[in-house]
């Protein structure tokens, strides 16, 4: 071991998204000397380390924190002895050892801050709100893991500048998926893998290989770091504890932490607000921001009127691989303008942020030489999309944007294609399929159906579909195509506000018996599979226990009462439903 002993201005134990972001802090702040030790041999965000011109020693395990008789910092390691102004501790104790916070069936494939050795091309779910959190995931998306994070709750603005800017990157190049409002309140087994289970019905029951949990314990271990009661009671020894829930050695917040060091050892040192970005309403930054956020490109955008858009999108990073009905997430910032005049109740805390949502992917029927469309070929996905109006109780934020896109204009598109409403129920091409929609809710049946011919299934097929008037129908005109060339194939649209048509909803398709008197085609449940997308009022669930049927019959209901059986999470039935809100 080297005996001489360096000086720097500067020491921050432990290359985590914190300690990054405090020595970036440091250096912006015009500390010359600012020297990062870390016990592995790389660093998630290296250009955070070439654009502040840091120092950084790996391979150095710390074994004793001190404080000399000049008021310095020694931090003695097994490969030097160095001494400094200040020092943070940027370490993080992990909980390898301790039970997940929720029920979890047993299973070695689901740990608590135990990566997996080997991820490549493997599905792993990180469930944390941390700085941890997305540290794991950018991990295993450097492994070549697709990610999925599970952080219900999560807040960007709490995080580490440079962890928000880590997940930034992650997202904007599509390779993690951010569930903010979604985290499992259960972790089941199928086949020896972990299922994650949801409370909020909206969100799938989701298979991965394995799932992580990112426990949220910060503070290092300061016994094995060697932390001397002098250095514990200096003002020269911080600790970043990375959770405002938590509270360092000196009683500073994690994002408090930086001026509270540079007011006790480094007055002269220029201190602006925490955060890598800078960004105010008070300016013109839509570019940048998009630019920041922003990760395809729309390439189509039809409207079949002017409150209702077939649109396309290309990604930059990623494929578009996916599965007939499925859907993925579109997102546009609150930054930009509304096609209406309504405002976004708290607007001024958003401003800077995305608002997210969950669209059904959809798909043309053919092709541009009149073939079946093959929804596995090309590089974009389509979307069919309906202007929300703003109500009293809703101000929506998507679509009133997303309305004044057009062809060239850049949009968010989520990595993580998912749902478990797909045609894996229909394994016999004899068998009857019954979809219906209101509105947009055709989106992912148009991929079905497309799907079921192009594959020669042979049983009878119906698309039914309620909009309130003809020009609703976006693919009416393909749909029609398909019903003349294929004769077990039937479209059967219902507009509800049409003076020269009667009024009929899905319902009324069941209970009048129109599917037998339009095609000669039973609901029989031993042949049939019927698929339900849209408004939730149509679909009918029961909820409560013991279940209860809503006051306003569904088709669910309908058919059950003929023998259907709906198809649950881990139950098997054949009736599958996507509901729209």
């Amino acid at each position: 071991m080297a005996e001489d002993t360096t000086t720097h201005d500067l020491i921050v134990i432990g290359a985590t998204a914190g300690g990054l972001s405090v020595a970036e802090a440091a250096a912006r702040a015009g500390v010359k000397r600012v020297h990062i030790m870390d016990r592995g041999d790389s660093v998630l965000m290296p250009e955070v380390i070439s654009r502040n011109d840091l120092g950084i020693g790996y391979g150095e395990m710390v074994t004793l924190i001190d404080i000399d008789d000049d008021g310095m910092v020694i931090v003695q390691s097994n490969r030097r002895r160095r001494k400094a102004r200040a020092v943070i501790i940027g370490e993080r104790t992990y909980l390898h050892e301790s039970a997940p916070p929720i029920e979890v069936a047993s299973n070695e494939r689901v740990t608590v801050d135990n990566l997996p050795a080997s991820v490549g091309d493997a599905d792993v779910m990180v469930i944390g709100v941390s700085d941890h959190a997305v540290e794991v995931s950018a991990q295993l998306a450097a492994a070549g893991a697709n990610v999925v994070l599970a952080a219900d709750g999560l807040d960007p603005a709490r995080l580490s500048p440079v962890a928000g800017e880590m997940l930034a990157t992650l997202e904007r190049e599509r390779r993690a998926t951010v569930l903010y409002r979604s985290t499992p309140n259960a972790i089941g087994e199928r086949d020896g893998f972990p299922m994650a289970y949801f409370a909020d019905r909206r969100t799938p029951d989701l298979e991965f290989d394995h799932i992580v949990f990112a426990s949220s314990r910060a503070p290092a271990d300061l016994v094995s770091l060697g932390v001397t009661d002098a250095a514990k009671a200096s003002d020269a020894v911080w600790l970043f504890s990375g959770k405002a829930e938590e509270i360092d050695m000196h009683g500073a917040f994690g994002p408090d932490l930086w001026p509270s060091v540079a007011a006790a050892r480094f007055p002269d040192a220029v201190v602006e607000p925490y955060g890598v970005r800078s960004w105010s309403r008070d300016t013109t930054l839509a570019d940048e921001l998009a630019e920041h956020f922003y990760n395809a490109t729309i390439t189509v955008f039809e409207p079949t009127h002017s409150d209702l858009w077939r649109l396309k999108i290309r990604p930059d990073h990623g494929d578009t691989s996916h599965l007939p009905g499925q859907y993925a997430t579109l997102g546009l910032g609150f930054w930009e303008s509304r096609i209406d005049d309504a405002t976004d109740p708290g607007l001024d805390d958003k401003w800077l942020k995305m608002i997210r949502r969950s669209y059904s992917i959809s798909s043309p029927m053919f092709d541009g030489n009149g073939y079946l469309s093959d929804y596995a070929t090309g590089d974009e996905l389509e979307f069919y999309i309906v202007l929300v109006a703003p109500t009293d109780d809703n101000v929506p934020g998507l679509t009133p944007r997303l309305a004044l896109k057009r062809p060239g204009d850049r949009i968010f598109l989520g990595s993580k294609v998912a749902g478990r409403y797909t045609l894996a129920p229909v394994v016999d091409p004899s068998r009857t399929c019954i979809f219906f929609s209101t509105g947009t809710g055709e989106a992912p049946h148009n991929a079905m159906v497309t799907e079921l011919l192009r594959k020669g299934h042979h049983g009878p097929m119906v698309s039914a579909v309620t909009v309130r008037q003809w020009d609703d129908l976006g693919y009416r005109s393909e749909h029609e195509k398909l019903d003349a060339r294929y004769p077990n194939y039937h479209y059967l649209p219902l507009p509800t506000r049409e003076p020269d048509f009667p009024k009929t909803y899905l319902q009324d398709v069941v209970s009048k018996g129109m599917l037998s008197s339009h095609y000669g085609i039973e609901l029989d449940p031993d042949t049939t599979d019927v698929f339900l997308c849209g408004n939730p009022s149509m679909i009918g669930l029961p909820e409560g226990d013991p279940e209860e049927w809503p006051e306003a019959k569904g088709v669910v209901e309908l058919l059950t009462k003929r023998g259907f059986k709906l198809d649950r999470r881990g139950d098997p039935g054949n009736i599958h439903f996507e509901e729209y809100w």
